[in-house]
């Protein structure tokens, strides 16, 4: 499945979710969307846990 079949799903269960549950129902979906997203990154392999944890050089942003 393509990403832009991919976007307008998420993109109908979102307005699903705001239309017939609300603003916090759209944040509730949207929400878990996004922990999805991120759990299916790690099962592709395509995450690591020390990506969040890794501290970043400072240097690079200064210059």
């Amino acid at each position: 499945m393509s990403m832009a079949v991919t976007g307008m799903i998420a993109g109908m269960a979102l307005g699903f979710a705001g239309y017939f549950g609300g603003f916090s129902a759209f944040l509730l979906v949207a929400a878990l969307g996004a922990i999805g997203f991120v759990a299916g990154r790690f099962v592709d392999g395509d995450l690591e846990p020390g990506d969040f944890f890794r501290p970043r050089d400072r240097d690079d942003r200064r210059r």
